[in-house]
């Protein structure tokens, strides 16, 4: 058996890197599972890739239409959920000087106010005792020179998470932060811009780490998975910080 059999998820921002890492896994331990992503192509060939059990929406989470559209999806194809993932978000870098207007509600629209609408708009389908994981990261701590904007809205992120958990003990819901370090991801040529500099990217990243190497998507799904089943079930309101040590040694 598996530890999410006949469970129900969404994991939005599926289509690469972590988020798709956790809905191969939640499939993989017997969970139907919704991903969302902005970009069609990418999309839908992520659930090609996943197989007939894994469900697309496109949408973005910063617009709220779209979430109401991909929870009511779920709603009439499965009249409830059992676990939800928010993991879709956005990096990138600008220091204080600079940083525009466009910058900062680019960032906070899509990693704070689409991370909460998509908690709030999926507590009327969550059945009592699920899980709700917000994707954080280990940068929510930590003060990292040209990224003030995207580690405020990571410390927004793990704030909400001790409200939302403080507010659905009652029912049994359990909310939690997963905090990534840096983790090997198509998201790093997307940001960086060729090859070359991804790989000097990586190289950098992983001179930081104790553990001496960047992280890789099935380690943070492996600790997806721990919060969103029931072997994590004495925890909430918790962080779980997956970084190789980077914020701690």
């Amino acid at each position: 058996m598996g530890k999410l059999d006949s469970k129900v998820a969404i994991v939005t921002g599926g289509a690469s890197g972590i988020g798709f890492a956790i809905a191969e896994r939640f499939l993989a331990e017997g969970a139907t599972v919704y991903i969302t992503g902005r970009r069609h192509a990418e999309l839908e060939a992520a659930g090609t890739q996943l197989g007939e059990k894994a469900k697309v929406v496109q949408g973005d989470v910063a617009d709220l239409g779209s979430l109401d559209h991909l929870f009511e999806t779920v709603r009439q194809a499965e009249g409830r959920l059992d676990v939800v993932v928010a993991n879709a978000g956005v990096i990138a870098s600008s220091p204080f000087e600079t940083a525009s207007e466009e910058h900062f509600d680019r960032m906070f629209d899509i990693n704070v106010k689409g991370t909460y609408f998509t908690l709030q708009k999926a507590l009327p389908l969550m059945r009592d005792g699920g899980s709700i994981v917000l994707v954080s990261s280990c940068l929510s701590t930590k003060g990292m020179a040209g990224h003030s904007v995207y580690n405020a809205t990571k410390a927004a992120v793990r704030s909400l998470v001790r409200t939302a958990a403080a507010e659905l003990v009652a029912r049994g819901i359990r909310v939690n932060t997963l905090s990534p370090g840096p983790v090997d991801t198509p998201i790093i040529e997307r940001q960086v811009g060729s090859p070359e500099a991804a790989a000097e990217f990586r190289r950098q990243a992983a001179s930081h780490v104790p553990l001496g190497r960047i992280g890789r998507p099935e380690e943070l799904a492996a600790a997806a998975l721990f919060l969103a089943s029931g072997e994590s079930s004495f925890s909430t309101g918790t962080d779980l910080v997956v970084d190789g040590g980077m914020t701690q040694l």
